[in-house]
């Protein structure tokens, strides 16, 4: 199965073991990425907050360089997904941004004349014919015993009309039970974890970062996976500020979702970019790898 793959700017720069990866995971689920050609930034949600029509010409190049290649468009970072979503239906949802969004593109020789679907790579592995199923038959090593808490975040699901449930999604689960480990209660689970306010409003993210450690904590987990960079750094990087502020002793790994899944299929650590995280998953993950 062949998809249209926006990478972002996180998936080339702040994220590169999430990358390599979805490199190395998906090939063998038989989900083949190829990457857009040309891509530019998505402009993010906080560019969106603060100029949404130029940050929906940003998108929107993106979509029209997607509709050349007559596929799905399949972003694996949740802001990303999310940003390119949202323009994706203003534009056919609102004619006056669709026409000012075409005139922008028609400046650089570009339109967009023909819906593209936009998904997110969680999507794609589990409501995908035949893809959970192929993962299931695929796991070298089950990962049984290990309890993990799924950390879906407030963008992977949200706004409503997406693939999960907006207040309760179960995507992450599916993963998480397909290669034998256990999905642990989480029930803050599409809670924000502070997203970029960790820079100008630290003070709020790091109580929102506090809650998601401490939910995970109590309910058993030994690491949390996420599906957004943003969500990967607010919880891994800040752990030591969060202990420091509220005299916990968090020492969680945050793991990426398609990390979790290559050790379960036969991966070495280092070939999902596990060595690149900063608290260390070798202890937890020591029983599934050779």
């Amino acid at each position: 199965m062949k998809y249209t793959y926006f990478p972002g700017c996180c998936m080339t720069g702040d994220a590169p073991g999430y990358e390599q990866s979805i490199q190395a995971v998906c090939p063998t689920l038989g989900v083949e990425l190829i990457k857009l050609d040309d891509w530019n930034c998505c402009g993010a949600t906080a560019y969106s907050s603060i100029a949404e029509l130029q940050s929906f010409c940003f998108s929107s190049r993106n979509l029209a360089l997607a509709q050349k290649e007559g596929r799905d468009l399949v972003a694996a970072c949740a802001a990303c997904y999310t940003t390119l979503r949202k323009a994706n239906s203003y534009f056919w949802e609102y004619p006056e941004v669709r026409e000012k969004v075409s005139e922008a593109l028609a400046a650089v020789g570009l339109t967009y004349d023909k819906r593209v679907n936009v998904r997110h790579l969680v999507e794609i592995l589990t409501t995908q014919d035949g893809i959970l199923k192929t993962l299931e038959d695929k796991v070298k090593v089950k990962l049984t015993g290990l309890r993990v808490a799924s950390y879906h975040g407030c963008q992977l699901v949200r706004p409503k009309g997406g693939f999960d449930d907006p207040e309760y999604p179960h995507s992450l689960d599916l993963l998480v039970k397909a290669v034998g480990a256990e999905a642990v209660p989480f029930p803050l689970t599409s809670r924000c974890c502070g997203g970029s306010m960790t820079i100008s409003r630290p003070e709020i993210t790091l109580g929102h970062i506090y809650k998601l450690l401490r939910c995970a904590a109590d309910n058993g987990a030994q690491c949390i996976i996420v599906a957004c960079p943003v969500c990967q750094i607010n919880l891994e990087a800040y752990q030591g500020k969060v202990n420091s502020k509220f005299k916990s002793n968090f020492n969680i790994p945050i793991l990426y979702f398609p990390q979790l899944l290559g050790v379960a299929l036969g991966f070495k650590p280092k070939e999902l970019g596990i060595n690149r995280n900063i608290i260390s998953s070798k202890k937890i993950l020591s029983p599934y790898v050779s």
